[in-house]
């Protein structure tokens, strides 16, 4: 099975809200009735949504779940006046949406080895790649996820190991435990559990415990703050393992028109600028740290 994902038609829908939950550290999960985004969306992609009518720029947001009854999820934290009056919206109200937009993650059965990295905000795209996997019997998925507050989810205990995993990680997601897909914490904010440091860390050390022909049958997913992603970027290029980013960007349109969310990408025939809404928001780690 072949997950090339390239963007399509970007649906408009009027989205109502079916659940709406706040977590520590002021984090939500909305949780809105998005048939048509929930059909065609893949991992790495986003929609767009405004967060209150008053408020005309809209907000993106990574998919983090979907569901085939047709619901979609995001996972985040108001910063800044749109998302706050996005968190105040309530059960039953309707969001207006645009999605999926973007190119997601190409995942293809030449790499079966997938080591899925998140931290923070880019912990949503790894989930949503987790999701996708988990009946895919020809794909062997690790998911790593950092984060420096509380995590928005269950914890439970590590019930399936992983190469060069300490056992001081002892706590996973337990949504990743019931999809029977090995997770690692890590946080530097003395969360019980988590390896005491960065996500990129596990990474490392995951890397080291793999032959060479494990090496070559692998694939970076990642996602996160930039420091994070740049990196991901030098580790991969350290083992010789391919690597795809999916990068957070400020955003005016969201669909490619405004060229306000470019970033400098390196292609075969020199830098170009690329816009993260319609061209990413994955690339390629090599092109976007050159020089990791």
């Amino acid at each position: 099975m072949t997950y090339a994902n390239r963007r399509g038609s970007i649906h408009l829908e009027d989205a109502e809200i079916l659940e709406h939950v706040a977590h520590p550290d002021n984090q939500f999960v909305l949780r809105v009735a998005a048939p048509a985004t929930a059909r065609t969306a893949a991992p790495g992609m986003f929609a767009h949504l405004q967060c209150a009518p008053s408020i005309r720029l809209r907000r993106p947001l990574s998919i983090m779940r979907t569901d085939a009854s047709g619901w979609v999820e995001f996972l985040y934290k108001p910063v800044g006046h749109g998302l706050t009056a996005l968190s105040q919206r309530r059960v039953g109200e309707r969001i207006s949406l645009l999605g999926p937009i973007g190119n997601g993650f190409t995942i293809t059965p030449d790499k079966p080895k997938v080591l899925a990295i998140g931290g923070g905000v880019g912990i949503p795209p790894m989930i949503f790649a987790a999701q996708t996997l988990k009946q895919a019997k020809e794909f062997d998925v690790t998911v790593l996820i950092g984060s420096e507050i509380a995590f928005p989810f269950a914890l439970a205990s590590c019930r399936l190991d992983s190469p060069g995993i300490a056992t001081a990680a002892k706590r996973s997601l337990e949504l990743l435990n019931e999809w029977h897909i090995p997770s690692h914490l890590a946080s530097k904010a003395a969360i019980q559990g988590c390896h005491d440091g960065y996500v990129t860390d596990l990474a490392t050390n995951h890397l080291h415990a793999l032959t060479g022909q494990e090496l070559g049958l692998t694939r970076i997913l990642a996602c996160g703050p930039e420091p994070m992603l740049a990196a991901t970027a030098k580790l991969a290029q350290r083992f010789d393992v391919e690597c795809q980013l999916a990068l957070e960007e400020f955003m005016a349109c969201g669909v490619g028109g405004c060229a306000g969310c470019t970033v400098e990408v390196v292609m075969p025939e020199g830098v170009a600028m690329k816009r993260v809404c319609v061209d990413g928001p994955v690339f390629p780690a090599e092109s976007i740290y050159p020089n990791a």
